[in-house]
């Protein structure tokens, strides 16, 4: 079944198509640096934990907590932005499935609603706090076994 409006914007109309894959692209770039910055945070916090093991200076762990702390804001960031992106997509289609879709909605590549509460609901989002969380957790934990 295909959505219309009144200028003739269907889901099988090359703009629409096109719109949606820029709108699908986005969201993917932005899922690829939540996970990006996960694995550079963990290989930060990993070479901290071993220089100072070798170096046998525990007092000094806690310099890993620092990228923890940057990578934990801006991964909450980059999923902020993935949910306001995605409810932005989710907004394009209603308005094409009811007949609302004007030819400058082609045309916008935005973020929808506030980034300040989508980055509120990501930082509480388990894929955010939970793994930041528990490398915060194994920071103490290295910081205790280098301390022995």
């Amino acid at each position: 079944m295909s959505g219309s409006t009144g200028q003739g914007l269907t889901d099988e109309s090359a703009s629409v198509q096109s719109h949606l894959q820029i709108m699908q692209g986005v969201i993917q770039r932005m899922a690829a640096n939540s996970s990006s910055c996960k694995t550079w945070c963990i290989t930060i916090v990993s070479a901290i934990l071993v220089l100072m093991a070798d170096k046998d200076k525990p007092e000094l762990v806690w310099v890993a907590l620092f990228p923890s702390i940057l990578f934990f804001v801006l991964d909450a960031y980059y999923l902020a932005l993935e949910k306001a992106f995605r409810a932005s997509y989710n907004a394009f289609l209603e308005k094409l499935h009811t007949g609302q879709l004007q030819p400058e909605d082609l045309y916008a590549v935005a973020p929808e609603g506030r980034i300040g509460q989508h980055r509120k609901e990501a930082a509480k989002s388990f894929s955010v706090w939970g793994f930041y969380g528990f490398l915060i957790v194994l920071v103490a934990i290295g910081w205790w076994l280098i301390r022995q």
